[in-house]
């Protein structure tokens, strides 16, 4: 039985950090909300739990083509589905971004380079089998190892190794202290090794796990996702209700008549034009998050946006006004710097794009570029918006020829590809991964997959700046330090802005506070019911 894993190869592992583009696509972090419940409603947390209530809701993103693994899965649904069913040694909650002990006996934190980390006294696993030292090891191996190509690997490449002390304590090995460690550990969720081995295919189907919920339907005939209580979990979160139903509904009608016609008691991504009819039954709130829609650019050699005057002309000749008031009823915005304005770590970027019309159509002059081609993703939102982008970049003097195609297409259109596209415009989000400013920036600016074989980027004397800061800032233990480093990786890509945001969304959510206890929205594309209970 092994119970130590190696460091070898995991700098390898964090090529595949942007491969699940559904989720990035899709997510959003959590911050302050504004409220918009209509006069009357009742508050939440004003009606009383059941010890035996049912909670019911609808989601807006169907299963992904990977499954529920926690060491693979790149959708919106079975994220949202393994906040409630599965553990790390540490948890992000969902909504207030704050970390927790999950089943470590208490916050994990680094000042050398090891740490003995005790597991939750009696914590089982939903098949009944106790959670070891050996699940905990295992769990780690399979993400770090690089022959399993896991969405995680990167953003834990600091371990040197994890080796179980006894049955109930690991020591984690470290290159170097790391200030966030509790956060980041939040990343791996820990599996049983025996169930896993046992039938890998049906424990991405049906994943077994730790957490509150045991996940009884997995949607996949059903397109209804159930739940029950874990009555032996003894963890920080226990389930407030008995049973839960997620019916799958991405038609944003249908969804919106589940929660009018009391089918479903929340809903998550309310139609931005939907808002305020469902005021009138529901209770609101938009939250602010770092979900983002971004350009990015073609940096190849051979394209003239790598030269960056027309990266900025492309960027200055944008109204992003419009854009948000008449592409998104509001609900958004415009990106100041590289993470929204009430994320804890926000700076005000040394570069602003706002529109200045003079100065995008003088650089494009400078540079001779006349046309070029813009490919969006035809995400319902981003539809909105494409049509005002293109008119503004036309209007400072450009031709734009313009194409729209489902996510997934479009990495497969560009990946690898420098001849095939100029600019992509489409939405991203990794803060449902974590919300430090290191973890945001190295999904984008840090790994191959998009630095390399998208933006084409990598190489370049600004790369290198940004890289390097990364690893900087990883390894920096004072605070203050750190986020001063995270600053300055901030106005560099800000100056350079090889990818960079449009602007940050709010992600919209409505539900009935007359039956949900304590609910409150995430700004995660999804819904978490994490200390939430239900009077039905």
């Amino acid at each position: 039985m092994s119970t130590s894993t190696s460091r070898r190869g995991f700098l390898r592992a964090t090529t595949v950090l942007a491969g699940a583009a559904g989720i990035v696509a899709t997510i959003g972090a959590c911050a302050p909300r504004d409220s918009s419940g209509s006069p009357g409603q009742q508050a939440s947390g004003a009606a009383e739990a059941k010890t035996d209530g049912t909670i019911t809701a609808a989601i807006s993103y169907e299963l992904g083509t990977n499954g529920y693994d926690p060491m693979t899965t790149s959708a919106a649904l079975t994220t949202a589905v393994n906040w409630h069913t599965l553990e790390g040694l540490t948890e992000l909650h969902p909504v207030t971004r704050e970390v927790y002990a999950a089943l470590a006996t208490e916050l994990p934190s680094a000042t050398g380079t090891s740490v003995d980390i005790t597991l939750r006294d009696g914590a089982t696993f939903h098949d009944d089998s106790p959670v070891t030292a050996d699940d905990v090891v295992y769990s780690f191996e399979r993400v770090l190892d690089p022959a399993n190509a896991s969405l995680y690997a990167g953003f834990i490449d600091f371990i040197e190794s994890v080796e179980a002390k006894d049955d109930s304590t690991v020591t984690v090995t470290l290159a170097h202290p790391v200030a966030i460690l509790a956060e980041r550990l939040s990343v791996v969720k820990i599996v049983p090794k025996a169930a896993v081995e046992a039938d890998a295919k049906a424990f991405d189907a049906s994943p077994v796990g730790s957490g509150p919920y045991r996940m009884t339907d997995n949607g996949a005939s059903s397109k209804s996702v159930g739940f029950e209580r874990f009555e032996a979990y003894n963890g920080p979160q226990p389930a407030l209700a008995k049973t839960m139903t997620w019916q799958i509904i991405p038609d944003a009608s249908t969804r919106t008549n589940a929660i009018q016609s009391t089918t479903a008691q929340a809903i998550d991504s309310v139609p931005y034009l939907s808002i305020d009819q469902l005021k009138a039954s529901s209770t609101v709130e938009s939250a602010q998050g770092f979900g983002l829609l971004f350009a990015m650019f073609n940096n190849d050699r051979s394209n003239p946006f790598a030269d960056v005057r027309n990266r900025r002309a492309f960027l200055y000749a944008l109204d992003m006004d419009t854009i948000i008031t008449d592409g998104l009823a509001g609900q958004a915005e415009a990106a100041t710097s590289f993470v929204q304005k009430d994320h804890p770590q926000y700076k005000q970027a040394s570069t602003v794009y706002a529109l200045d019309l003079e100065k995008a159509t003088s650089l494009f002059a400078e540079t001779g570029l006349t046309s070029f081609r813009l490919l969006c993703t035809d995400h319902d939102w981003v539809k909105q918006c494409s049509p005002i982008i293109q008119q503004s970049l036309e209007a400072a003097g450009v031709t734009v020829e313009f194409a729209e195609k489902q996510s997934a297409d479009v990495y497969n259109t560009i990946d690898g590809k420098p001849e095939a596209f100029d600019v992509v415009i489409a939405p991203g989000d990794p803060s449902v991964f974590g919300n430090d400013p290191d973890l945001l920036m190295r999904w984008w600016y840090y790994a191959d997959t998009w630095t390399d074989t998208r933006m084409h980027w990598k190489g370049s004397e600004s790369y290198q700046k940004v890289h390097d800061l990364l690893d900087r800032g990883m390894e920096e233990t004072d605070e203050t330090a750190q986020v001063d480093i995270w600053h300055q990786a901030f106005d560099i890509i800000s100056d350079e802005v090889p990818l960079y945001p449009l602007f940050h969304r709010k992600a919209p959510t409505a539900w009935d506070a007359s039956t949900l206890v304590d609910f409150q929205p995430t700004a995660l594309t999804g819904l978490s019911f994490v200390g939430v209970g239900s009077s039905r």
